[in-house]
């Protein structure tokens, strides 16, 4: 005998409706969890270091992209995408200057080597004073634990 099943179409909807009430509550209890998050998210290096190893995981993960779809990325960023970008882009307005203020510094200590007449060679040592340096201050960060 088969057994009974609610109406697919009934439970997406409930589902959304349930879902879309809940933002305030999933919003206040996420952000009370932000410590164990962090505390069990660390906790998992190991975890995470034998999924990324896992056998086959470069297949399963195209096989994911491949499930999911092109289709799916272009209506998951017209139906919600573009809504919350800018709103997201504002949120993140002090990280982004705390994360790129290291390297503004970096570019603003330079003192560069002169600039020669367009076209000519010795310009390029200029991008690669520049990037040397930019390199070396990410490297610091890195070995810094930044």
């Amino acid at each position: 005998m088969a057994i009974k099943v609610k109406d697919l179409n009934a439970s997406a909807a409930k589902w959304d409706g349930n879902a879309s009430r809940a933002a305030e509550l999933f919003a206040t209890e996420a952000e009370a969890a932000a410590e164990i998050w962090a505390r069990n998210t660390a906790a998992a290096d190991e975890n995470y270091k034998m999924a990324i190893q896992a056998p086959n995981i470069a297949v399963r993960f195209k096989r994911g992209v491949a499930k999911a779809g092109a289709a799916k990325f272009a209506r998951k960023i017209r139906d919600v995408g573009k809504d919350r970008f800018a709103p997201g882009v504002h949120a993140a307005q002090e990280d982004f200057k705390a994360n790129v203020e290291p390297y503004f510094a970096t570019i603003a200590a330079l003192s560069l080597s002169p600039r020669k007449p367009r076209g000519d060679p010795a310009n390029y040592g200029r991008v690669e004073q520049v990037g040397k340096a930019l390199n070396a201050r990410r490297l610091a960060m890195l070995s810094a634990g930044s």
